[in-house]
């Protein structure tokens, strides 16, 4: 299947209301904050929804897994669409598509009806989410001006979790747990609605969809996530786990394959020939994994130990969310002075230090006391990350692949946070397993009549035992969940080089060039203007001179 660029007179026939780069920049943030916040605004409803519709605890998880595994498995293909056909028109789409399937997991009477929703979403969200940052390449000129609205986008991007817990606690609270879902309709429609009036077109690049690479790396890491969260339950012998496992290496290796081959991929493997943007990827991918985690426990924490409410549970992680803009505003200040460096080693070593710090939660932890101190750290730490990974992973990348780059950047994101996840849940299930063995002979010897009847009947430990067994389980992933913050620190200091020539395009001098470039042509067209029709790829002996910035 293939596109074409636009005419001059469809160019011509684009409405010219981008001028008013501060609604766009709105307009472009609030579909991230959707796309991003719907990840955790399900965590605080999940007791709802498991009770109204009848999941088993094993199946609950999916309700999370189904979103984020289809959001970025084809966030790949999403950013190779917006390339081909347009990236107003595809963002739109991605949009209605997000906000439709939210209304029907909303209506959804059946398990299988809210997981086919939330997958659906994913679909949605993969869609418009790189589309979203590469539009902010054709508005907003290289410079201070872009910079800062990179740095709102990495805000919002990061602030999401946080802001869709807060969110979410509020709804269920006051509504019912559907509204969680509900409540993008009218988010979606009112950007749907702006967006042709303040955004404008980019040109059409023709090529064709790579539908074999977002399949076999779409499944594959559906398989492998799958493993995981398999061996945590049924263990590492189990044939179903094993069997998981391998097909997901044999889909991964096909894809690299079909990737190496096709002409148009929709993972360019030249751009982790670049020492930095490889590094940012990988960095991302731990720290990503490292946030899902700590989200997702602290969220079990606050409402099965602390006993705290949906909305108080929200309220809970407010001050992460505000943290984490502080740190992204930092960021995006000091950057073209000192370069993204020292924020990407100082902002993965203070969320490894606040996991760290995490590791030291047991029953008798307190919010104020135990967790708000080691969250303000790990989210101070993650807004300087997000800033600094973001301008690093887009910088010298062709026009006519801002797409794939975004969708690579954001898919390490999502499928580093979904496989992070399944990892520390398989660290969770093993430590709370051996927790219970310690357990059970304590309950047996100190519980009441009652308390037996009930652990018969339900096979859960009650009160204090079972509290002890969830909180070691926590703490345990929460050392997981810091190595991998000190992987992306290392990965920071010993991978990631800064050039003058990075430093100056940061300050608003110079074309971006992509790796191994020649120097700008003086006659360099103008960043901020529509792209130039582009070729099949760079050539064989590599990329050739970039236009703007990709998106992530």
């Amino acid at each position: 299947m293939t596109g074409s660029g636009t005419t001059p007179s469809e160019s011509a026939a684009s409405p010219k209301r981008g001028s008013g780069s501060g609604i766009a920049l709105l307009v472009i943030a609030s579909c991230q904050l959707m796309v991003v916040l719907d990840i955790t605004i399900v965590n605080i409803a999940l007791p709802h929804i498991q009770t109204s519709l009848g999941f088993s605890t094993e199946t609950l998880s999916w309700v999370i897994n189904a979103y984020t595994l289809t959001f970025g498995g084809l966030l790949l293909l999403g950013g190779r669409l917006g390339d081909i056909l347009g990236r107003r028109r595809v963002f739109m789409f991605g949009v209605l598509l997000f906000a439709a399937a939210s209304l029907l997991g909303g209506l959804s009477q059946e398990s299988w009806q809210l997981l086919a929703a939330r997958s659906l979403q994913g679909v949605g969200g993969a869609i418009a989410s790189p589309t979203a940052l590469s539009l902010i390449t054709t508005t907003f000129r290289e410079g201070p001006e872009r910079n800062r609205a990179f740095g709102v986008f990495a805000a919002v991007s990061a602030g999401g979790s946080a802001i869709g817990l807060l969110a979410g606690g509020l709804l269920v609270e006051w509504l019912d747990w559907r509204w969680v879902l509900f409540v993008n309709i009218p988010i979606g429609l009112l950007i749907a609605f702006a967006t042709p009036r303040y955004i404008r077109e980019s040109e059409r690049h023709p090529g064709h969809f790579d539908i074999l690479g977002a399949l076999t790396s779409t499944v594959g890491m559906v398989l492998l996530v799958y493993g995981f969260i398999r061996a945590s339950k049924d263990g590492w012998s189990d044939g179903l786990t094993i069997a998981s496992f391998a097909a997901a290496v044999v889909l991964l290796a096909l894809f690299l394959t079909v990737e190496r081959r096709s002409k148009q991929p929709i993972t360019p493997l030249w751009m982790f020939r670049d020492r930095n943007r490889a590094g940012v990827y990988g960095m991302m991918l731990c720290l990503a994994a490292a946030m899902f985690g700590m989200f997702f426990f602290l969220t079990l924490f606050v409402q099965n130990i602390l006993d705290f409410s949906p909305l108080r549970a929200g309220l809970a992680f407010l001050p992460v969310s505000a943290i984490i803009a502080v740190g992204a505003g930092l960021a995006s200040q000091l950057l073209p002075k000192w370069g993204p460096k020292p924020f990407m080693v100082v902002g993965a070593t203070l969320a490894a230090v606040g996991l760290g710090w995490l590791t030291l939660t047991d029953v008798d932890s307190t919010y104020v006391g135990s967790l708000l101190g080691p969250v303000l750290v790990f989210g101070f730490g993650m807004g300087m990350q997000f800033v600094s990974l973001t301008l690093m992973a887009v910088s010298g990348v062709q026009s006519q692949e801002a797409g794939a780059a975004s969708g690579i950047l954001n898919a390490t994101q999502q499928v580093g946070g979904s496989l992070g996840l399944s990892v520390l849940v398989t660290v969770f299930g093993t430590a709370s397993r051996n927790e219970a063995t310690d357990q059970v002979p304590r309950f047996l010897k100190e519980a009441s009549p009652a308390q037996l009847v009930e652990f018969r009947r339900t096979g859960q430990l009650p009160g204090r035992w079972g509290d002890q067994v969830l909180t070691s389980g926590i703490s345990s992933s929460f050392v997981a969940a810091a190595v991998f913050a000190v992987v992306a620190a290392l990965i920071a200091l010993v991978v990631i080089q800064v050039r003058p020539a990075d430093l100056e395009r940061l300050q608003g001098g110079g074309v971006p060039l992509a790796p191994g470039a020649d120097a700008p042509d003086p006659a360099a067209p103008d960043p901020a203007a529509p792209d130039p029709p582009a070729d099949d790829g760079p050539p064989a002996g590599g990329p050739s001179r970039s236009g703007p910035p990709a998106s992530g």
